[in-house]
Parts: structure tokens; C-alpha cells; sequence
């Protein structure tokens, strides 16, 4: 069901063996290219047409109506009205820990820079609506651009036949409770496009945030210039990192968590305990067969993009887990804290054995819109800070220009830009030497 990779006794670079989902946004690129275009010159007409070919669904308008939002939250099952409204709470509490201050530095007398945290003016949220409906995915969105004090959100999620032309109601109904009713049924490349270039009701934003399918990767990418994108998410992924004292029942259900999202979502056990390796593959057998999405789960764990990765230590599987760079990293090992504490390329780290991965998902207060595909090194997962700029305010006096006049105008003639001292000479009577 899962393969082996042994890498006892190997001191070779991990990164060469590692297992990794396949994702060729490239050649989506050709696919999704006419697709935004077509959206960039017709709007509307053209969103309507693409939607009938790929959702299988006619729709008359692409902005959800404001009724039919809060129709959708009044309709909302309690309990699951209770676990939004949960997750929202716990989200703004560790997002609003997040926002930044404006910060001045007295560099001289009568010279300072400021930095002003200044929110994006306007952002497209993405939600998909295919596999699963992630109304989650609305709350990790919206909540840390709100907190960001962003002025103007707008929201796209793909439309869904069995709810007349309609997103998934709990997306809907996640809206409502966020105060988000600019909303459009809209999904894929085609839904980055209306980001970008505008249609409708719909204006252009400056930033596109949220998950989405290899399509909507490749239309980040494509449009990526005329928007700001928070990056090009792959498929899901979790790394376990795990010793002997590990609960393979724990283990083996984390694997399960995130393959079912995708049958190229990827997990991955790094452990050094082959008995518990072997019983995590036994449980994975007993467990699999009896969750709802078996055939999916299936497919993802037999994938060459998971696995069980053998290795001597817990010291060379932080070596491999830091070369993976997993979107998801759970530490099941003795003195887990200080074993996390050594992870150096994660998404989000969840540490012990009450920390899965679907807490993060839902109601832990973190964000699960993170870096996939071993992004994890260089990025980050979705903040208030992906909604921030941050501008320099330069202040100086004509004291404290004349202070250091002298060291701008040697930059300039040694860069050969004498234009950039001559802009510094004529603000005053006399003549800076040239240096």
C-alpha cells in the first residue's frame, strides 16, 4: 500500500531520493493561457461559457447574490455553525497578534526612516469547491486580510450543479459570518483571470491568495506581475517524524488525514523505528478500508510521491525532514518540543501527540494555507503579513543632507551616475567635490 525507502548507513543528500508529487505547472501553462485570455477580452460572456464547459453548470450571473449568502447561514447546521464560528475566534486571536507598527530610526540628527505598514488596497480569495468544499479555507483566507486591514476583499469559489449554479453552501455560509458578500461563482484558472484583469461587478484586485488544482497554479503564474500571488500550491502534504515511543494508530490516521484530500496528496512516516514502521503498514490496512474515502486514499498512499523512510536516528531524520521541507510536520518522538525546536524548513510544525495535522486545519489558530512542494525552505504560510507592504519614509533636513552629501556624490561617480550627485549639488549654494 506504501512503499520503503531505507536510508540506514546513507550519508548521501537526502533531497535526490525523497519522494515528491508530481506538479507540471508548465504544462498547464498552455492550457490555462487561452483560458485568460479569453476571460481578459470577453468577461463576463467568456466566464459564463467556461464555466458551462468545466463545472457542467449554467449560470446567468457570476456574482452570488447577498440573499442567497446569508440564506446559507441560516440554513447552516448548528454544530457546524459552532465549529466556523470557533475557528474564526481562534484564528483572530493569532492573527491579530500578527499586525506590525509603523517604526522610526533617528538615523542622524534631522534624518529618519520610517517604515509604514500599509494593507494591499484590494485582494481576490480563492476557495475550492472541487474534492472537498473548503469553507476552512474562507476563515484562513479572510481572517488574516481583515486583520491586515485590507479595505476590499472579493471571494471566488467554483460553482456546484447540485446547488443551482451556487458555491457550497458552508463556503457561503462561512462568508456570511466573516461579513464577506462580494462573492462569485467562479472556480479555476478562469477565476484568477477575473482577479486579474476584472469582469462585471468584479474589479480588479492587486492580490490573489488561497489554494487551488494545478490550473489555478498555472494561472497564479501566468498572471503573476499584473497580481501579487501568495504562492503556487501544490497538492497536500505531511511529513511524520517519529520514534519508537509513537502510537502507530496516531501515525497511520495523520497519513490518512491529508491523503484523503487528493489522490496525489502526499504523506510521508521518517522514522527510525522499523517496528513501528511495521505497524503503522498494518494499520494503515485496517484503517483505510474503513474510511469513507478508501479508493482515494489508496491511490495517494501508493503514489510515488509518499512513503516510510527508514534512517538511523531522529538526528538524521530531522536531516531528511529539513531537506523535504513538508507543508505539514508532526514531531511524534520522545522530548517532541525540543526535537521541533530544531526543524528548520516547515509550513507549520505540530508538536506531540495531541497536535495533528486537522487541528491546524481547523480550530488551532494557525493558518493552513501554507508552502507545498518543498517551498517550505524559502516561504512562508498565509499572515497578516502576506496582506502588509511595508514603504520607507525618508525625512532629512538640509543639515542632515549636507552631513553625508559628500558620500552620496563618491557613490555616484563611482557607479559612473554623476546625474545622482548633481541632484544632491543642486540643493545647495556651494559644490560638493567630487570625491
Amino acid at each position: 500500500m506504501i512503499s520503503r525507502i531505507d536510508l540506514r548507513g546513507s550519508t548521501d543528500d537526502p533531497r535526490a531520493v525523497l519522494p515528491r508529487a508530481e506538479l507540471d505547472v508548465e504544462a498547464a501553462l498552455e492550457r490555462v493561457r487561452p483560458i485568460c485570455e479569453d476571460v481578459r477580452h470577453r468577461g463576463v460572456e467568456a466566464l459564463i461559457e467556461i464555466t458551462e464547459r468545466f463545472d457542467g453548470v449554467r449560470i446567468t450571473d457570476i456574482r452570488v447574490p447577498r440573499a442567497a449568502v446569508d440564506a446559507a447561514l441560516e440554513q447552516l447546521d448548528p454544530e457546524v455553525r459552532a465549529a466556523l464560528e470557533e475557528s474564526i475566534r481562534r484564528a483572530r486571536l493569532v492573527h491579530r497578534d500578527q499586525r506590525r507598527t509603523d517604526h522610526t530610526t533617528q538615523v542622524v540628527p534631522g534624518g529618519s526612516v520610517t517604515e509604514r505598514w500599509v494593507p494591499v488596497d484590494r485582494v481576490g480569495l480563492y476557495v475550492p469547491g472541487g474534492l472537498a468544499p473548503l469553507a476552512s479555507s474562507v476563515v484562513m483566507n479572510v481572517v488574516p486580510a481583515q486583520e491586515a486591514g485590507v479595505p476590499s476583499l472579493a471571494l471566488a469559489s467554483p460553482p456546484q450543479k447540485e446547488h443551482g449554479g451556487l458555491p457550497h453552501p458552508t463556503i457561503l455560509a462561512a462568508c456570511a459570518l466573516l461579513g464577506v458578500y462580494e462573492v462569485y461563482a467562479v472556480g479555476g484558472a478562469q477565476a484568477i483571470a477575473m482577479f486579474a484583469y476584472g469582469a462585471g461587478e468584479c474589479a480588479q484586485v492587486n492580490l490573489v491568495t488561497g489554494p487551488g488544482n494545478i490550473y489555478v497554479a498555472a494561472a497564479k503564474r501566468l498572471l503573476k506581475g499584473r497580481i501579487g500571488i501568495d504562492a503556487e500550491a501544490g497538492t497536500t502534504e505531511i511529513a511524520v517524524l517519529a520514534d519508537d515511543t509513537a502510537d502507530p494508530r496516531h501515525v497511520a490516521a495523520d497519513l490518512i488525514s491529508q491523503a484523503e484530500h487528493d489522490p496525489n496528496a502526499a504523506s510521508i512516516l521518517v522514522t527510525d523505528s522499523l517496528a513501528l514502521a511495521e505497524a503503522v503498514e498494518g494499520e494503515l490496512k485496517t484503517q483505510v478500508a474503513a474510511t469513507r474515502h478508501e479508493a482515494r486514499v489508496r491511490e495517494a498512499l501508493a503514489g510515488k510521491q509518499s512513503g516510510i523512510i527508514l534512517v538511523d536516528s531522529v538526528d538524521q531524520g530531522l536531516d531528511v525532514v529539513n531537506a523535504y521541507a513538508a507543508e505539514h510536520l508532526e514531531i511524534q518522538t520522545a522530548d517532541a518540543a525540543a526535537v521541533a525546536a530544531r526543524v528548520r524548513n516547515a509550513g507549520a510544525i505540530f508538536v506531540g501527540a495531541y497536535a495533528p495535522v486537522s487541528l491546524g486545519d481547523y480550530v488551532a489558530g494557525s493558518n493552513h494555507v501554507l508552502p507545498t512542494g518543498g517551498c517550505a525552505c524559502h516561504s512562508s504560510g498565509l499572515s497578516v503579513q502576506t496582506f502588509l507592504r511595508g514603504i520607507h519614509v525618508v525625512d532629512y533636513t538640509r543639515d542632515a543632507l549636507a552631513d553625508v552629501a559628500k558620500h552620496v556624490v563618491t557613490f555616484a561617480n563611482a557607479e559612473d551616475l554623476p546625474g545622482h550627485g548633481d541632484a544632491v549639488r543642486a540643493r545647495f549654494d556651494w559644490t560638493v567635490p567630487n570625491g
